[in-house]
């Protein structure tokens, strides 16, 4: 997929965040809670970036739409946790450079801002079904990935067809900004209990109501 947004837009990004190191972690936020920014503070202290990049996704394709509560409100519930915390920037890119999978997203951000070094974060939810993403192997050979442990994933995860198929790019986090992709780390944490699916459950599915 070609990226939409005008060349001049990602120029400007590419002039701001040149020679910085930058964690894209994109999610649905449905809704946003502590664990996403438990998550982002980790990757800032273990991976020592300069920022982590909290992308609102437009969608995502292995959930239910109906289940989706509209972008406008997802992002809304990230901006009012994230807050002014230092080196978090809530974003919803992927919407202004047209694209739907992370690989797209991927594609249009490396080619487009060069000079960034990106890493790919993601939760260990993610890492049992990352084989089932679009281009999942291309993702792995274009960026770094760190994944964070949480409750209940772990084993899973690594047992997972990506982490099987590349266990031997397996790299401390302290290491993996200093390797070029495929390189992955799996970070051991305080594990922290925010939930989407228990928000979704106590409140409703329109929770930001």
């Amino acid at each position: 997929m070609k990226p939409q947004q005008k060349p001049k837009s990602l120029i400007q990004l590419a002039s701001r965040w040149r020679g910085r190191k930058v964690g894209l972690y994109g999610g649905s936020f449905n809704p946003a809670h502590e664990g996403h920014i438990h998550v982002a503070q980790e990757a800032l202290k273990r991976l020592g970036l300069d920022a982590v990049w909290l992308m609102v996704s437009p969608g995502n394709p292995l959930k239910q739409k109906s289940e989706m509560a509209k972008r406008k409100h997802r992002k809304k519930s990230l901006r009012e946790l994230v807050g002014e915390r230092p080196g978090m920037v809530v974003t919803d890119i992927e919407k202004h450079l047209g694209t739907r999978y992370s690989a797209d997203t991927i594609q249009a951000l490396t080619s487009g801002m060069p000079k960034t070094d990106f890493v790919w974060i993601m939760g260990a939810d993610n890492l049992a079904s990352f084989h089932l993403w679009q281009n999942w192997q291309l993702i792995a050979r274009t960026l770094p990935i760190a994944i964070f442990d949480r409750p209940g994933y772990s084993v899973g995860g690594l047992n997972s067809k990506f982490a099987c198929q590349f266990r031997r790019y397996r790299v401390p986090a302290c290491k993996l900004l200093t390797v070029s992709a495929p390189a992955w780390t799996f970070v051991q944490m305080p594990r922290h209990s925010g939930s989407a699916t228990n928000i979704r459950r106590h409140k409703g599915k329109k929770w930001w109501r």
